[in-house]
């Protein structure tokens, strides 16, 4: 069958088997127009019906989580745990505890980390979880309790080598910290290996706090060196304010770039001035305020409702570090006609289609989210490494392997992408690397 038609075909099957799951839609279609030349060149992944199963995952889990609130009040959200594809290693990926989570975008953010996290060269297979369960504006006794009550269900299902989660969207150090004590008890044994992104008093790595913005940084930066450029005296703008926009923030400042940006869910701060670090990281990670805040402080600074028009802010380089489908078409094509030279997603999947054609057409150097922000489930994997071993690296060793593989990543990428016949589309290029090496592991292992 003509490769062209068996992907178009494929899609239609997806989409009617996973109906109204249209962030799942929007990933597998990427990856499949992406695998076209892959399918052309090698018609035995067609014959063995690599994509029809690396589409469909091996394992859904959803389930009731009853807890009860500081009044007595019993609520109850849904869990959910999808194993998406286990080839190359155990599952692996986050947890996101946030109101706009449901099956779709589980499967998604879970269908994008099976590349991510092959392209990231160590052993880790592709998985997702999540609630819709919202943290904010709980006690931590609320907190604790949802993810005591969590973790009830979901201990059945994951083990250090079988499926091991890690943070996403509304986990952080205290939701895996509950976890893993709920863990570790029903189980009766430390298995420090079994959730990553712990505390460093009990199996933690350093370095994985800053780990995403850091690779997300390090990804780009190679990305802009390979034409000639670099971030020093670059404007940039960055959506979000949350852990990957503030360790991206600090390492572009590193570098010499200006972050004249940030934002939050309610709107956005602009410093021509460049934005003050350490005041935004109190704001957020201390006091746990909104961003808005930040005016009061450097009355010079503008806040502006609404998260959308940051990107009609000019900019060299724009790291959208917020949500998925964050840029849409028109204002891709805002940033093009203000000069922005470099994106790099730092969310998962920050850019609709659309607005990722117009980068790629306009010849802006576009750096995917399945390469970009690969840094944190690396850093991850390290920290497996380092509970396997019994050992602790510095932050220093963190810090040199992050970036090794992140430079690695952009190589693979980019040579996949010209071996293929799309010279400078890392869209292109990380979905095929990424595949390859699951579909060879998938090839050897048999039909399963």
């Amino acid at each position: 069958m003509d490769a062209k038609q068996y992907v178009s075909e494929l899609f239609e099957r997806v989409v009617k088997r996973n109906a109204n799951e249209k962030e799942f839609h929007q990933a597998v279609q990427e990856v499949l127009e992406s695998l076209v030349p892959v399918l052309e060149k090698h018609p035995e992944y067609i014959d063995l019906g690599i994509a029809e199963r690396i589409v469909e995952p091996e394992r859904q889990i959803i389930f009731r989580v009853p807890w009860m609130d500081d009044n007595g009040k019993v609520h109850v959200n849904r869990g959910f745990r999808v194993q998406f594809n286990s080839a190359i290693g155990p599952y692996k990926g986050g947890i996101r505890f946030h109101p706009s989570v449901y099956v779709g975008i589980i499967k998604f953010l879970g269908f994008e980390q099976i590349f991510k996290n092959s392209l990231t060269g160590l052993p880790i297979g592709g998985g997702k979880g999540g609630s819709d369960f919202d943290p904010k504006g709980k006690s931590d006794a609320e907190v604790m309790r949802f993810c005591q009550s969590f973790m009830s269900e979901l201990y059945r299902h994951i083990g250090q080598d079988v499926d091991v989660p890690a943070g996403d969207i509304g986990v952080g150090g205290r939701e895996i910290g509950f976890m893993y004590g709920q863990y570790k008890r029903l189980k009766n044994a430390y298995e420090a290996g079994v959730l990553t992104g712990k505390g460093l008093t009990y199996g933690g790595s350093l370095g994985r706090t800053e780990a995403t913005g850091f690779g997300l940084v390090y990804f780009v930066d190679e990305m802009i060196k390979a034409k000639g450029m670099s971030f020093e005296g670059k404007t940039v703008v960055i959506s979000g304010s949350g852990n990957v926009a503030i360790y991206a923030t600090k390492k572009v400042q590193q570098l010499g770039g200006k972050v004249v940006a940030l934002s939050d869910s309610n709107g956005y701060i602009y410093d021509k001035d460049g934005v003050k670090l350490d005041t935004v990281k109190r704001l957020k990670e201390v006091e746990r305020k909104r961003i808005s805040e930040y005016v009061k402080e450097y009355p010079t600074a503008e806040y502006h409702e609404g998260c959308a028009n940051i990107w009609t802010i000019p900019c060299d380089v724009a790291l959208p570090c917020a949500t998925q489908n964050e840029i849409n078409e028109e204002s891709a094509r805002i940033l093009v006609k203000n000069g922005v030279k470099a994106v790099g997603e730092g969310a998962n999947m920050p850019s609709t289609l659309e607005a990722t054609k117009v980068f790629i057409e306009s010849g802006v150097l576009f750096a995917p989210a399945k390469a970009a922000n690969a840094g944190g489930v690396a850093t991850s994997a390290l920290e497996m490494s380092q509970n396997s071993m019994r050992l602790h690296w510095t932050f220093e060793e963190v810090d040199a392997k992050l970036k090794d593989i992140m430079v690695n990543i952009y190589k693979n990428a980019s040579e996949a992408a010209e071996k293929y016949g799309h010279k400078d589309n890392l869209v292109v290029g990380a979905n095929i690397a990424g595949f390859i090496k699951v579909a060879e592991a998938m090839k050897a292992q048999g039909l399963v």
